[in-house]
């Protein structure tokens, strides 16, 4: 019997990316920059559909569907009435956006047919929150449940609700452009000085620093907030319309001046500014919960869209007892849309099935990319004449871990690499949590990074509840809880009365290093079932300290993408401080490796991100 081969694809605006699923079941997903190593890869995700297809032993003449994440011409036709509506000041946007659109998205087909090699595929078009509901209900562990979408903006729709019911999600509300909370957010971003569409998340890691000063100044002059959560936005105080940035003069009048130049110094405007719009977004993202509860009845809620990685925002709903259970696309953002648009084809588009979940999503833990076995790393590191020690299943995690209980960072390569934003224990950089110092080394001499911004734990499942105020799974770390009162210390009145960035280095509770200043925590549950190693890693940690919690980051520096490949990951091992990498079973010692002629200039380009 032919076997039905969906692809997926999501490209053209940020985070391309490429999934195979084939008869229903997800068999491959991966993000094109993992290849280009080109962060936030646009391009079509030539790279991705070869290692998808690689991975599905299948070639491009076996693809039957090929799904893409939202329709073009829809979206030409806001960006046209956009442009229309504001002209002409918006002439310097609308010429740099319509080469492209007249020379290739609006012939999206031809492109798709000759990019994949496919002329005979069926081509869907869902349209962009159909693809993102579509990614957070069918992986998800529920016959039915409230469907919530929250981004920058798809065709017209910025947010959309919804339920689904077995293989059918039925989107009843939508909020339109150019109100949107994820501009909104990506407004902010811009004026504190932050790159729009990836340092969304430093503004959300910058807000416990800072006071609520300007909350009730964005809620009377830049947005009219409804008791349903829905909003209109004063466009008076927004350019993203017409112009080529996010704010306009009057937005920066009424915040007191000119937007942070990028790289300069954080001052407390601009942690004030943060915690302000993350303070915003929490009462939108609450208000919006409790009203598709009280529309939909469903007990259960799913959630996907660029915002639904505001981990803070989940971690509120989740604890205000809206819902009984939500779950949280792990690839929320554009990437997860060529997940989302696959499998809206094979449910909806082709009325097939869904299998019964067992109480569990169906997402595989999120380890969707490439693998290799350890045949293939040791021919690797021989050909590089690289020195290393070969060890054998439990063997490797006693050794790792007795380097982490030596306070020893270590680079972590191991199974298949994640599809989302989130290292999860296959691409991670790992510490010990209960190291005062491992923070700022972290972010300082590893991450190359701003020191303010926190990581998350990776905790056994079963200890969850021994660490944080929270006893459900966060296996794709998209939710944040406060750690338990009694493992905070309590803080002197010197340590009370500092301010700002001052309250960075100081030790908040018995796992410093996972502890944010609010006392919050970003956290990854980690189950066998999921990831056999990695867990078994932690509780190896946990045999000899009695903690079975890890810092958890991913596998890079700032400015690079996560790595794929062994030779990414030699490569960052070797121009960070990082003293261990493990690539499967073979473990590299820092003090063991040749030297590494450096001139510094590596550096550079992540300086500048």
């Amino acid at each position: 019997m032919a076997r039905t081969n969906i692809l997926g694809i999501s490209a053209f605006y940020h985070d391309s990316a490429a999934c195979l699923v084939t008869d229903g079941e997800i068999v491959a997903a991966a993000q094109e920059e993992r290849f280009t190593r080109k962060k936030h890869d646009a391009g079509f995700p030539r790279k991705a559909v070869e290692f998808c297809l690689r991975q599905g032993g299948i070639t491009s003449d076996e693809i039957t569907h090929v799904a893409f994440y939202d329709k073009p011409w829809i979206k030409f036709e806001r960006l046209v009435e956009t442009y229309l509506a504001f002209a002409p000041i918006g002439f310097r946007s609308y010429a740099k956006a319509m080469p492209l659109w007249i020379k290739e998205k609006l012939w999206m087909g031809d492109l798709i047919r000759r990019e994949v090699g496919n002329d005979k595929a069926d081509l869907l078009y869902p349209e962009h929150h159909q693809s993102h509901a579509a990614s957070a209900f069918y992986p998800s562990p529920f016959d039915r449940a409230a469907i919530l979408t929250l981004d920058g903006v798809g065709e017209w729709a910025t947010t959309s609700w919804g339920t689904g019911s077995g293989n059918q999600i039925d989107l009843r509300f939508e909020l339109r452009f150019p109100h949107s909370l994820g501009l909104l957010y990506s407004a902010f971003t811009y004026y504190t000085g932050f790159k729009v569409n990836s340092g969304e998340y430093k503004v959300m890691g910058l807000a416990p620093y800072g006071e609520p000063k300007f909350v009730q100044l964005i809620l009377d002059h830049v947005i009219d907030l409804k008791p349903d959560g829905s909003f209109k936005m004063n466009m008076e105080y927004f350019n993203y319309c017409q112009g080529l940035t996010m704010t306009s003069e009057k937005f920066h009048k009424l915040f007191g001046g000119p937007p942070r130049t990028a790289e300069s110094q954080l001052g407390q405007r601009e942690m004030d500014l943060a915690r302000s719009v993350q303070d915003v977004t929490e009462e939108i993202m609450l208000r919006m919960a409790r009203h598709v509860r009280k529309e939909s009845a469903e007990k259960n809620l799913v959630l996907a869209g660029g915002v639904a990685l505001n981990c803070v925002g989940n971690g509120k709903i989740l604890r205000e007892g809206i819902f009984d259970r939500i779950w949280i696309q792990p690839a929320a953002g554009d990437a997860g849309g060529a997940l989302g648009a696959a499998l809206f084809a094979w449910h909806q588009a082709l009325d097939n099935p869904r299998r019964a979940s067992n109480g569990r999503d169906t997402q595989r833990g999120s380890y969707l990319g490439p693998v290799l076995k350890n045949v293939e790393v040791e021919t690797w590191l021989k050909s590089k004449n690289i020195p290393y020690r070969r060890y054998e299943g439990a063997e490797t995690t006693k050794a790792v871990a007795s380097h982490l209980a030596a306070e020893k960072v270590v680079g972590w390569f191991s199974g298949r690499m994640e599809f989302g934003p989130r290292a999860l224990g296959a691409r991670s950089i790992l510490g010990d949590a209960r190291s005062p110092k491992m923070q700022k080394v972290m972010n300082l001499k590893i991450k190359y990074r701003e020191s303010f911004r926190p990581f998350a734990p990776a905790c056994l499942r079963e200890r969850v509840a021994d660490f944080f105020e929270m006893n459900c799974e966060s296996p794709y770390m998209l939710l944040v809880a406060p750690v338990r009162e009694e493992r905070r210390r309590a803080m002197t009145a010197n340590e009370n009365s500092l301010f700002g960035i001052e309250k960075l280095n100081v030790a908040r509770s018995d796992i410093p290093a996972v502890t944010h200043v609010d006392y919050s925590a970003r956290i990854q549950t980690v189950e066998r079932e999921d990831n056999p190693a990695f867990y078994d890693l932690i509780r190896e940690f946990e045999a000899l300290t009695g903690y079975g919690i890890l810092v958890n980051t991913s596998f890079n520096v700032r400015g690079e993408p996560i790595v794929c490949s062994p030779d990414d990951a030699y490569r960052c091992f070797m121009r960070t401080e990082m003293d261990v990498l493990v690539l499967e079973d073979c473990v590299l010692l820092k003090e063991e490796q040749p030297a590494v002629e450096d001139d510094g200039e590596w550096k550079k380009e992540y300086e500048l991100d």
